[in-house]
């Protein structure tokens, strides 16, 4: 991915509201989704958004993380945190997902995943 930042942030969300908010986010007519990480372990899904989103980050049920750098490559094919995967690698995917459409798609999946539930 060439001109891949060196500072990002990263947006960690539950894997199934993540999961959800990838698909909206894939057929939405939006710009687009950059690289997400999948971490099986702890069942979370990472959005790579811009620097500087975590100063203003307020979504309940997510948490967002300064990078600041930290050496961490959006450019190595190996993912930049240890016990994770690449579900949309660098390369694949926009160089960042925009914040603002991050939230809306997260809160769409919020919903439909509460609808979902209460039919059961």
């Amino acid at each position: 991915m060439s001109g891949s930042p060196s500072a990002w942030d990263l947006v960690t969300v539950p894997a199934r509201q993540g999961l959800e908010a990838v698909d909206i986010l894939r057929r939405g007519s939006c710009e687009g989704v950059g690289p997400v990480l999948h971490d099986d372990g702890r069942g979370t899904l990472g959005f790579v958004v811009p620097p500087g989103t975590a100063a203003g980050w307020d979504m309940p049920g997510s948490v967002c993380t300064e990078t600041d750098g930290r050496g961490l490559s959006l450019v190595a094919p190996e993912p930049p945190v240890e016990g994770a995967d690449w579900l949309l690698p660098p390369g694949e995917a926009e160089v960042v997902t925009d914040p603002g459409v991050l939230r809306a798609a997260l809160g769409e999946a919020a919903r439909l995943i509460r609808a979902a539930d209460s039919c059961f």
